[in-house]
C-alpha cells in the first residue's frame, strides 16, 4: 500500500496518464486530514504549509474555536497523531505552529525554539528583519538555512536573521 497525492490526470496519445506526488505540500494537508478529525470537521484551520521533501515540514494552524488547541490537536495524546504523519512520510520532521495575524508573532512562533531579541518590521517592503543573540543565531537559521527558509515560505514575507553585535574589549582597552 503506498500513499500518495493525484496531482493531475492528463490525456495523452496513449490514454489518460495519472501524475502522482508524495512531495507536493497538499499530500501533507491530506494526511492530517485523515488523522486530524478536528481539521476535517473544519474546527481547526490549516492555514500555510512550507515543505522541504524529505527533510522537514513547517505547518501553520488556526483554531476558529477558542476552546481548542490547534497545535495540540494536531499533535494529539502523547504525539500519536503526528507521529502516523512522520512515519508515513518516512521520518520527516514535521513543525506545527500556532497561526497569528500579527507577524511578529507569527515569526516568533515559526522561529523556536531560537530566543528572538528584537524585531525590525517593514510592512511596506514585507521584509522582517530578526535579531538574535550570537549563541541562538545557528538555531534560528537552522541546519542550511533551512529554518529561515522554510519560515519565509510560511510567513510570505523576507526574513532576514542577524546576530546581535557585541562589542568585546581587547586587553589595551580594559587597561
Amino acid at each position: 500500500r503506498i500513499r500518495c497525492y493525484v496531482k493531475a490526470v492528463e490525456q495523452t496519445s496513449r490514454g489518460p496518464e495519472v501524475i502522482l506526488s508524495r512531495a507536493d505540500p497538499a499530500f501533507v494537508l491530506k494526511l492530517f486530514r485523515l488523522e486530524v478529525s478536528e481539521i476535517s470537521d473544519g474546527t481547526i484551520e490549516v492555514k500555510e504549509i512550507a515543505r522541504e521533501p524529505g527533510f522537514r515540514t513547517k505547518l501553520a494552524v488556526y483554531s476558529r474555536d477558542s476552546i481548542v488547541d490547534p497545535v495540540g490537536a494536531c499533535v494529539g495524546l502523547r504525539g500519536q497523531r503526528v507521529k502516523n504523519i512522520v512515519r508515513e512520510l518516512n521520518n520527516e520532521k514535521v513543525d506545527i505552529i500556532k497561526w497569528d495575524t500579527n507577524i511578529r508573532t507569527f515569526v516568533t512562533n515559526a522561529l523556536q525554539p531560537a530566543q528572538l531579541k528584537s524585531f525590525e518590521v517593514d510592512d511596506a517592503n514585507r521584509r522582517i528583519k530578526v535579531i538574535v543573540s550570537e549563541d541562538q543565531l545557528s538555531l534560528a537559521i537552522g541546519k542550511r538555512g533551512q529554518n529561515a527558509r522554510l519560515t519565509q515560505k510560511l510567513s510570505g514575507w523576507s526574513v532576514d536573521i542577524v546576530a546581535e553585535s557585541v562589542q568585546t574589549l581587547g586587553f589595551e582597552e580594559k587597561v
